[in-house]
């Protein structure tokens, strides 16, 4: 029963999307009305307002590790569900009960659930964001390629079966919530900071 109802909750705390919420908070325009029209802490950077676009960036991250990290340490859940619950949490981020399931591309969510799972990975996968930033200054292909790359980090360095799934999983949505980026990118018409 507590599982059953953790489950549910951590769908419901992945639903938060600290982009709107602390654009209400600090007065600033919703992030959905403005540039790619997504609430994560790329489009917040676009308003001007860096340390909103940072607390956006740490709350849609660190909603992914406490959810984890609860589940994992003090509720005792099995790996099996430790994973779901890394799962369910990024889903609710992605399609949000609070927002008529429109929610964001999911980046820093997945990088909260893996630094909750495995840190090693997360922070390669952080890393490989980080060089393809700095040479190309463009977040989504930055965001694209470190999705790409997860499963193949997960496989080499994660003897889980289980988490090689997640690993897909994240990777499958990641890449699809980034479509129209995409798209733009093979016409070369994306600009910085997507």
């Amino acid at each position: 029963m507590v599982n059953t109802i953790f489950i549910i909750l951590a769908y419901f705390i992945g639903s938060i999307s600290f982009g709107i919420l602390l654009s209400k908070i600090f007065k600033i325009q919703d992030p959905r009305s403005f540039g790619s029209k997504n609430p994560g802490a790329t489009n917040v950077m676009r308003s001007g307002k860096k340390f909103v676009a940072l607390l956006t960036l740490l709350g849609d991250m660190l909603k992914g590790t406490l959810v984890v990290l609860i589940a994992k340490y003090y509720l005792n859940f099995n790996d099996d569900q430790v994973l779901l619950i890394a799962a369910v949490v990024f889903i609710g981020h992605l399609f949000p009960v609070y927002y008529q399931f429109k929610g964001g591309k999911g980046v820093a969510t997945a990088l909260g659930v893996l630094l909750a799972i495995d840190s090693n990975i997360a922070i390669l996968v952080l890393l490989i964001w980080l060089i393809v930033f700095l040479v190309s200054r463009i977040s989504s292909l930055s965001a694209i390629t470190a999705a790409l790359c997860l499963p193949i980090i997960a496989f080499f360095m994660h003897i889980d079966q289980n988490f090689l799934w997640l690993s897909l999983f994240l990777s499958m949505f990641l890449i699809y919530r980034h479509k129209e980026n995409i798209k733009n990118l093979l016409e070369k018409k994306e600009s910085n900071f997507k």
